[in-house]
């Protein structure tokens, strides 16, 4: 968080998270706001990364259909092109 503007707030949890933040500070040997920062930043991190897979999958979605739409073209190309070659013309 260096350089990052920091707020100060008053937030309430439940007892056990608590505890287990003040215990993921001691093992980290940071601060409890530290620990709850880092979680904060990597849900951010997890909800950016599900983000960019839902992207991924519409276009791979998207270039399969362009692919199934260009392949009888192509075939069609190529069976030409073959067929050309076959005959000596090119």
């Amino acid at each position: 968080m260096g350089g990052t503007r920091v707020a100060k707030i008053t937030i309430s949890i439940p007892r056990e998270l608590l505890d287990l933040a003040d215990r993921l500070a001691r093992e980290r040997s940071t601060t409890r706001s530290a620990v709850i920062a880092g979680l904060l930043e990597k849900e951010e991190e997890a909800r950016i990364q599900a983000l960019m897979e839902e992207g991924y999958r519409e276009m791979a979605e998207e270039d399969r259909r362009l692919a199934e739409e260009a392949f009888p073209l192509a075939s069609e190309t190529l069976r030409d092109h073959t067929r050309w070659d076959k005959d000596g013309d090119g």
